[in-house]
């Protein structure tokens, strides 16, 4: 009997690989499907390493390989409207490529046209592009197709795509500003240090004045870094590679994602952008028909966090048992209390799906205003300590100059 290699999407919302020996690929699919699993994709097992090998993490996000997160949106947007406006799947998908922006959306939307004119659905079609389209893509996309609801299924996922785009887009354009801040100080001061101040010590070595001790200090700082500067950085750069090598491990990773949500400010601004991230994942996918356990599941692989992924495991056990979702997650402390309050009204009322989609407006509204203050107060405080950095080393060098000039009068 010839064997097949699979990908699924287990009860749990785990991603799932394997072998199995089967007279098709529809049985290995109707084997999977009878154990409560989600075929994604079963391809014959001709032996070396599989294209299923390639694929990783179920987080709702491109590959390096693959689109981009404003592509894909872009894509998904315009794939909902067509098909809403009744154009069948094969002329949307022409039109995508027809209209693609760039080479490479061309190329990815005409695979995937091609395997839909072979007789693929669309989910199996966007499985076989995993570096573009991740496996919770792709389960949202299978479960429209099941119910018919495919237009406001693909809608529904292009909203979740630009709401988390639009977020990590805003985080990462406020910080660029406060980032070329400290690279410009961090800058200026090493230039005074390592170019202006050498100029002055054939001077001061003339004159054979005891210079003050503030002077003595930074030319001594001076030298050091000139020395020893190259050297500081490469050690920088070894501590940091050691430090990502370390955070690769479960504990310490855990320990530090620990730490990062009880850092003042910081903290609270990163638990309010992960609740944001999942309550609008989780919300999206109780809209399209997954169940809670498997939704869980795979919401626990988006959030990056290993102590927000601990807390939603412990809530997922906690809603197998029937105790409830939001008391587990309230017993974590991870969340905001915000978002364990929306939860527990969303399962008292059987709205848990549009609750969660309520929840995350709020976080995502909260995570921009707390960025925004953030900024705020980054900027003129990085402006402060440069020129009072600045004015410190100009200061030392008067204190020089007055002392030659008292010693000269």
């Amino acid at each position: 009997m010839p064997g097949f290699r699979y990908l699924a999407i287990a009860a749990d919302g785990s991603l799932i690989r394997g072998r199995m020996e089967a007279a098709s690929e529809a049985a290995v699919v109707e084997q999977l499907r009878r154990q409560g699993s989600l075929p994604m994709r079963t391809e014959p097992d001709a032996g070396g390493r599989s294209v299923l090998d390639w694929l990783r993490s179920a987080e709702l996000g491109p590959g390096r390989a693959g689109l981009g997160r404003q592509a894909l949106a872009e894509m998904t947007r315009e794939l909902a409207v067509m098909l809403a406006a009744g154009q069948d799947l094969d002329h949307a998908l022409l039109f995508l490529v027809e209209t693609a922006g760039s080479a490479r959306l061309r190329r990815v939307v005409q695979r995937v046209r091609d395997a839909v004119r072979d007789g693929s659905p669309l989910a199996g079609a966007l499985a076989q592009q995993p570096h573009s389209f991740p496996p919770l893509y792709v389960s949202l996309v299978r479960a429209g197709e099941a119910g018919g609801t495919l237009p406001a299924t693909l809608a529904g996922l292009a909203t979740h795509l630009e709401r988390q785009r639009s977020l990590e887009a805003a985080i990462r354009s406020a910080l660029i500003y406060p980032g070329l801040l400290v690279a410009a100080s961090i800058g200026s001061v090493a230039i005074l240090l390592t170019r202006v101040l050498p100029q002055f010590v054939p001077l001061f070595e003339q004159s054979g004045a005891a210079l003050p001790a503030p002077t003595r200090m930074l030319l001594a700082l001076g030298e050091a870094v000139s020395a020893y500067g190259a050297v500081a950085l490469l050690l920088c750069g070894l501590l940091f590679l050691g430090l990502r090598q370390l955070l690769r491990l479960p504990g310490p990773r855990l320990a530090a994602d620990r730490l990062l949500l009880r850092l003042p400010v910081i903290g609270a601004l990163a638990r309010e952008a992960l609740a944001a991230r999942f309550a609008r994942t989780l919300g999206t996918l109780l809209l399209n028909g997954v169940p809670l356990d498997a939704a869980l599941g795979m919401v626990r692989d988006t959030l990056g966090n290993r102590a927000a992924m601990a807390a939603v495991q412990a809530a997922t056990a906690s809603a197998k048992d029937g105790a409830g979702l939001a008391g587990a997650l309230g017993k974590a402390d991870v969340f905001p209390v915000r978002t364990v309050h929306l939860l527990r009204l969303g399962e008292e009322t059987a709205q848990l799906g549009p609750m969660g989609l309520h929840a995350a407006e709020i976080h995502e509204e909260r995570a921009r205003i707390g960025l925004q203050r953030l900024v705020a107060l980054l900027t003129p405080a990085i402006t402060v300590i440069m020129g009072a950095l600045v004015a410190g080393i100009v200061s030392a060098m008067l204190l020089a100059m007055l002392s030659l000039n008292d010693m000269a009068g």
